[in-house]
């Protein structure tokens, strides 16, 4: 019976066997997994460590859009490299050398760094932390532009010069063919002083009876032409003598009639007259309305209908318009006397004020505006305000155009300040200078007011011409 279960044995052994070898198959490539997997963990931490240098995981996401487009055989790393070298190449203009992304930049920044340094020498300043390499391509296009232009400006005014020239060798040469013609002419009367000479040497070489019957003959023609030269000349004087007589005849009856021109005539002028008055309003209507450029606001003066103004330019009464109609304006009076009241047709007038052009006034000097006796500051400001805002034109200095001048009194001279006056206050020789000035601006203006026969108004008259004496005692008159 034993011998029986043999078989039975053998198999199992040969089983544990088996399972024995696979056990130990399966736990040598367990191992050896394990210790591969082991360094593979290591190679892959690694891996990452080195990839971190490179760059970030959020950098490696986005590495694409940070580098762009690449060839299917080209690195990322290779990619970034070619496009830094293009820009280097741009910078430098050549291919960079096979050196680190360091060095180029150092390179790069060098050329750059020199590059500053040349400009600022150019006396081209430019701040190293606010440019680049474009900014100053565009300074330096900027300044070619500019240069450009001032060549271009310059070849013009080298084309006016030569221009220039050619009309002065023109007229060189207009001149010269002029006094080439005039040394014709006095050859020529060189030529007739010879021909008199030669008649004269003749006649010196007659005998003494032929030369002196030949010089009394002449003699004889020229006392016969004096004689007539004398009647003619007293014809003329006492021709010229009726004539002076008649004119200062003319002129003394003219005098009576009307007196000579006074240069000042045009302050006098009248600008329109009373229509209408109402004494117990005190109000007045003029002949003057929105079509003559009248506004309300607007003052005259009221002068006697059938009287000359008078010369200081006071006038009988003061008006001021409150309404303006198309032809007509309505005007309270503002000033007048009970012994001398406005009446129907008396003249008005306002020196500034012109239907038909706008004055101009030249004003110079200082002025006592309040009447308080003392200076005002800016007096002459303030009159020339009041003249550009009733329509005047105010200009700096007397020309051909100036119609009036309100002249103020002389501009006081300051004395000229000391070294330490000056120290402590820096502006005195400023206005030591500016006083100058002024004083001999004011002295101007009269000699040529006067010589442009230019009517010279002080401020009394300027405003009683004006209509404005009453008004400009009134506060915010100016």
């Amino acid at each position: 019976m034993a011998a029986a279960k043999r078989p039975q044995s053998n198999s199992m052994l040969y089983t544990l066997i088996t399972f024995v070898g696979l056990f130990i198959v399966t736990t040598t490539v367990a191992i050896i997994f394990y210790v591969q997997n082991e360094e593979q963990k290591k190679l892959a931490a690694e891996s990452v460590d080195q990839l971190n240098e490179f760059a970030t995981t959020r950098e490696v996401q986005k590495i694409g859009t940070i580098v762009g487009s690449k060839t299917s055989k080209q690195s990322y790393i290779g990619k970034l490299n070619e496009q830094f070298d293009k820009v280097a190449y741009l910078v430098l203009g050549g291919l960079p050398e096979d050196k680190s992304a360091e060095l180029k930049i150092e390179n790069v920044e060098q050329k750059y760094t020199q590059l500053l340094n040349d400009l600022e020498e150019e006396q081209l300043s430019i701040d190293p932390n606010l440019t680049g390499l474009i900014r100053i391509n565009e300074l330096l296009k900027a300044k070619l532009d500019n240069t450009q232009d001032t060549a271009a400006s310059l070849e013009q005014d080298i084309t006016n010069l030569q221009t220039l020239f050619d009309d002065n060798t023109k007229a060189n040469f207009e001149k010269e063919q002029m006094l080439l013609a005039e040394k014709d002419k006095y050859e020529q009367q060189v030529n007739d002083i010879q021909t008199d000479y030669d008649e004269l040497k003749q006649l010196l070489e007659k005998t003494s009876e032929q030369r002196v019957g030949v010089l009394l003959k002449d003699l004889d023609n020229e006392r016969d032409k004096a004689n007539q030269l004398d009647q003619d000349l007293l014809k003329t004087q006492a021709e010229l003598k009726q004539a002076e007589n008649r004119m200062q005849f003319a002129l003394k009856q003219l005098q009576e009639i009307k007196p000579l021109p006074d240069k000042d005539v045009a302050a006098y002028a009248a600008d329109g007259k009373i229509a209408l008055v109402n004494p117990q309003t005190g109000v007045v209507h003029i002949d003057l309305g929105s079509d003559d450029r009248v506004y309300i606001g607007l003052t005259f003066a009221v002068y006697d209908k059938n009287l000359p103004i008078p010369k200081n330019g006071k006038p009988k009464a003061e008006i001021k318009i409150f309404d303006v109609k198309k032809n007509i304006a309505v005007a309270n009076i503002i000033y007048s006397k009970i012994k001398n009241p406005v009446l129907t047709d008396d003249l008005i007038a306002n020196l500034i004020w012109n239907t038909e052009k706008s004055n101009v006034f030249a004003v110079v000097g200082d002025f006592d505006i309040d009447y308080d006796s003392k200076i005002e500051p800016e007096g002459d400001e303030k009159i020339k305000e009041l003249i550009s805002k009733w329509g005047g034109i105010v200009d700096d200095a007397v020309s051909i155009n100036t119609d009036f001048v309100v002249l103020g009194s002389s501009p006081r001279v300051l004395r000229k300040p000391t070294y330490e006056e000056i120290e402590l206050y820096p502006d005195a020789m400023e206005k030591y200078e500016d006083s100058i000035k002024q004083s001999e601006l004011y002295k101007q203006t009269i000699d040529r007011a006067t010589a442009l026969s230019i009517p010279i108004l002080n401020l009394e008259r300027f405003l009683y011409l004006t209509g404005y004496m009453t008004e400009s005692k009134t506060a915010g008159a100016f």
